[in-house]
């Protein structure tokens, strides 16, 4: 595998791209992997503008001075594009990224991002396929259902490649004050708690419990509607939570995990896919 170093890192190159995961167009706008440096640097920026600039976490002194959302993780990871081909081609057209992290390079390196919050051992006892889903963000002008419905193609397109069997992440709610989401987080514990085989559950040292109210005083629609556009689209795939909520002081988020079943993902993303792949 080809590498570059920016910043210390390895980096991945072409050779890191899934072999015949091509571009998937919608107009102007296409989802694909990253396949250079100036691509990955192009999300880091991006991370940075989304996480640091708008949503208020706390840099240290190398973030700042960067301006660069960058870890370890990066490395190991594949790196799903938004791109708007009006802005040009190549790293002046990104505008949204994921970043997914296979079993088999989380494991050569030691562990998944999530279990810096979640223990997850029953995810890699798991008899199938594992992705970890995290980094997602899209810039201001691109924050669409449309833009969401691409991501979530180019996702299913990289779970149909891969032979992916189940995918789960940290995803965040804004705000670090969990009585503030109340209505939200016992919402999600109620309705939507991971069958106890795949249940994540959060780090005794950082656990917050999600059943902060009487369900029966939850309004379920409005308590939905509060949810990030992010979550309510793993819910509307089928998916689940984890036990506990996480307080993520220097993104300024509290964080739950999900934990989606790829069987269980809609037609409109996975078996659509698989059909044009036929």
């Amino acid at each position: 595998m080809n590498q570059n170093v920016v910043s210390g890192l390895p980096r991945f190159t072409v050779g890191n791209a899934a072999p015949g995961f091509a571009e998937l167009r919608a107009s102007n706008l296409g989802v694909r992997l990253a396949v250079s440096a100036d691509e990955l640097d192009a999300v880091q920026a991006l991370r940075y503008q989304v996480f640091y600039g708008e949503m208020g976490a706390k840099a240290d002194a190398a973030t700042s001075a960067s301006h660069r959302d960058c870890d370890e993780f990066d490395a190991i990871a594949d790196h799903l594009l938004v791109v708007d081909h009006d802005l040009g081609e190549g790293a002046s057209s990104v505008v949204g990224t994921y970043r997914l992290i296979r079993e088999e390079p989380a494991l050569k390196f030691g562990r998944f991002y999530s279990e810096g919050e979640y223990d997850i051992s029953m995810l890699k006892d798991f008899p199938g396929r594992t992705l970890e889903l995290g980094r997602s963000c899209t810039a201001e002008a691109y924050r669409s259902r449309s833009v969401m419905q691409l991501l979530w193609r180019g996702i299913a397109a990289y779970v149909f490649h891969y032979g992916i069997d189940l995918m789960f992440g940290c995803a965040s709610l804004a705000g670090t004050d969990p009585d503030a989401l109340a209505g939200e987080l016992t919402y999600l514990a109620t309705h939507h708690m991971a069958p106890e085989a795949i249940r994540p559950r959060a780090l005794p040292s950082r656990y917050v419990e999600m059943r902060r109210t009487d369900p029966e005083e939850v309004n379920p629609k409005q308590a939905l509607l509060r949810l990030p556009p992010l979550v309510k689209g793993y819910l509307r795939l089928g998916g689940f939570v984890g036990e506990g909520a996480v307080i993520d002081h220097q993104f300024n988020t509290t964080d739950i995990s999900i934990v989606v079943q790829t069987d269980l993902v809609t037609d409109k993303y996975y078996r659509h896919y698989e059909r044009e792949a036929r």
